[in-house]
């Protein structure tokens, strides 16, 4: 809800393409998950609060009966957004009272309400990102809200740092008790083989160079499906960028403003960060590969780390703290999107959460400024298209080791 307040009340149903939902959409979503796999199991006497909103408001769950398309969420022009907000609040309400009635917690109701607030925080980070793209592609560029830029740093000398890790056979998946995502589970060895990884993320700066050097044109840096990917949208710069009197800009929730050289490059797709890796004469981590080097080298989540939390919604400078594997964005792998070995798909319709995706989507890993800090953890595994961009996604670059 702190999200949605600056937003005029047009903003809530438009859909510009069908990977960005209308943010109505998030409101009511996150509120039905609450009332239909909680308040209907869990609390007597529980009545709906409205019965249309099943099929309005369920994503993806075929368990759970009809629903609308995707691509047709932004036709939902009714219910109107305060009909919404008495939605949630009458959840919230009922979600109060069950608690306050439940005489005992079990381990079943604890883990629907642990998946239900990281499915909120989930949509959380999408909320934030489909507000980027709905204004974002806005011809007039409005801002969202101000935000702080982050500290002003002086002109850096971006160097390429590599830190080397022996081959070997290491671990990966969660295996702690606390709660982690179905496709995290599967905890198992793989063997690695003698690499390094460079110690922070790419920059505008470096990004920009490769744009210079005809990155963009040059086919021999590309695979065949990015290249057809570029040519057919007429892709030359990331997402959001604008070159305005020789000079690039990118629009932020602050609205638009110059490329910052000194920041994460940040809303390029799989096919732009796999481009600019081959560019460089590196490649990009494998998903395994990123998971060993931040659990060597830093488990834990810095202070430092730009999340939702810290209010910048945008990547911010870096020049002192190396080891940089959280927040500011998502980093992409080289690791299609697969189970892990020992996976087991849960029963239900919540077994439909993330196993029937593993098929044509690339690994992210470590989050970014969208994300909520207690959302994220070395294990954790994020997915999409190789296409997609709209979220805050950089590049990190790896190279093996003879």
């Amino acid at each position: 809800m702190e999200i949605c307040k600056p937003l005029k009340t047009e903003d809530y149903v438009v859909q510009p393409v069908v990977d960005v939902s209308p943010p109505k959409w998030h409101m009511a979503h996150t509120t039905w998950f609450f009332e239909n796999f909680i308040l209907k199991a869990h609390k007597k006497k529980y009545e709906v609060f409205d019965k249309d909103f099943a099929y309005l408001f369920n994503s993806y769950y075929e368990e759970e009966g009809e629903r609308t398309l995707r691509p047709e969420r932004g036709f939902i022009s009714r219910p109107g957004v305060e009909e919404i907000v008495r939605y949630r609040e009458h959840v919230d309400h009922h979600m109060f009272e069950l608690l306050d009635e439940l005489d005992e917690i079990t381990e079943e109701f604890s883990y629907l309400m642990e998946l239900g607030l990281n499915h909120e925080q989930q949509h959380q980070e999408l909320l934030v990102t489909d507000i980027k793209y709905i204004l974002g592609h806005n011809p007039i560029f409005p801002v969202y809200k101000d935000f702080p830029e982050g500290e002003e740093v002086p002109k850096v000398n971006f160097k390429e740092n590599y830190l080397e890790f022996a081959d070997g056979i290491y671990d990966i998946g969660h295996k702690e008790k606390s709660f982690c995502f179905d496709n995290e589970r599967g905890a198992h060895n793989v063997y690695l083989h003698h690499y390094q990884v460079l110690d922070r993320l790419i920059s505008n700066d470096e990004y920009m160079e490769f744009m210079a050097a005809g990155g963009y044109s040059n086919f021999r840096y590309w695979l065949k499906e990015g290249w057809d990917w570029i040519q057919e949208n007429k892709i030359t710069a990331p997402m959001y960028w604008h070159r305005i009197d020789k000079e690039w800009y990118h629009y932020t929730l602050s609205g638009l403003r110059k490329v910052n050289p000194y920041v994460a490059v940040s809303h390029v797709s799989f096919y732009e960060a796999e481009a600019f890796a081959r560019w460089k004469g590196k490649r990009l981590l494998t998903e395994f590969e990123w998971e060993n080097s931040c659990k060597k080298l830093r488990n834990e989540i810095p202070e430092t780390s730009n999340f939702l939390e810290k209010g910048y919604f945008s990547p911010v400078p870096r020049v002192t703290e190396s080891f940089q594997f959280y927040g500011d964005v998502w980093e992409w792998t080289n690791s299609a999107y697969l189970p892990y070995p020992y996976y087991q798909k849960s029963d239900g319709a919540l077994g439909e959460y993330n196993g029937k995706f593993m098929i044509n989507q690339m690994v992210l890993r470590g989050g970014s400024c969208a994300t909520p800090i207690s959302h994220i953890r070395s294990t954790y595994r994020n997915f999409f298209h190789p296409n997609l961009r709209w979220q805050f996604s950089g590049i990190r670059l790896a190279e093996s080791i003879d």
